[in-house]
């Protein structure tokens, strides 16, 4: 019972809003706002058959990708720099020259690089996303707490053991925050790479139906970006609150006093 009206809280407004995009475009006759029937018999036919595969699979794998590569690298670095308060003093010019540059103008290096395909989709992507995660894995750490570290080292814990038992579960919440917009920008990237330099993929499919004036098939595959969107932060968000129950628990018991 909780679960249903969970799922009628959740999902009441977006029924709403549909509902009323079909019915007030049921006689539409413009060029750039057509029938919601008619897209969603475009997303029948198209992304439910041959562009399942030719393009909605390649984003996805690129996008899967070059996410987790951002997300391991963001941890690891992040970790190095939150320990290391020298090589964080060191490195950090370097990290906010780079992290202010926005990802499209790296673009052509990567054509450059990689040329036009999966390679540089993938760079594009771990280049803009793995600044969130990078920092706040570095601010979390680094803000652990001089108690809880002196603590760790009473009990003799290895460097290993720290890390995981320690740092890491300490910095989790921050951590899984910077994980979080890194997700986001990743969604835009791959639409943004794949505008560019893709011959498959949801970018590339919008942008040649945009520029072949596919009206009908631009709104199918922004509507198919947003559904991967936002199934994407609902896969994370049950990750996250799998992986931070103690937490959440711990957020609840200081709630309830």
């Amino acid at each position: 019972m909780r679960l249903v009206k969970l799922a009628l809280l959740r999902l009441w407004l977006p029924v709403v809003l549909i509902a009323a995009w079909w019915v007030g475009s049921a006689n539409s006759e413009s060029i750039y706002f057509p029938p919601l029937s008619k897209i969603v018999d475009t997303l029948r036919a198209d992304w439910l058959g041959p562009y399942f595969v030719e393009h909605l699979l390649p984003s996805v794998g690129k996008f899967a990708s070059a996410y987790l590569i951002a997300v391991i690298l963001g941890v690891l670095i992040g970790l190095v720099l939150g320990m290391s308060p020298r090589i964080r003093a060191v490195t950090d010019p370097f990290v906010q020259f780079f992290r202010s540059l926005p990802p499209p103008v790296i673009i052509p290096i990567g054509i450059l690089v990689f040329g036009i395909g999966v390679m540089m989709n993938v760079f594009i992507i771990v280049f803009g996303a793995i600044w969130a995660t990078l920092l706040n894995t570095t601010d979390g750490i680094a803000g652990v707490h001089s108690q809880v570290r002196d603590m760790a080292r009473s009990y003799r814990l290895g460097f290993w053991q720290r890390v995981r038992h320690v740092l890491l579960p300490a910095a989790g919440p921050q951590i899984a925050a910077g994980m979080r917009t890194s997700l986001q920008i990743s969604i835009i990237l791959i639409v943004v790479s794949e505008m560019v330099g893709s011959t498959s993929g949801i970018g590339y499919y919008v942008i040649k139906s945009q520029q072949t004036f596919q009206v009908v098939d631009t709104w199918a595959g922004t509507i198919v970006l947003g559904v991967l969107g936002y199934l994407a932060t609902l896969v994370f968000m049950l990750i996250e609150k799998r992986a931070l129950r103690w937490y959440t628990g711990m957020q609840q018991a200081q709630n309830a006093d």
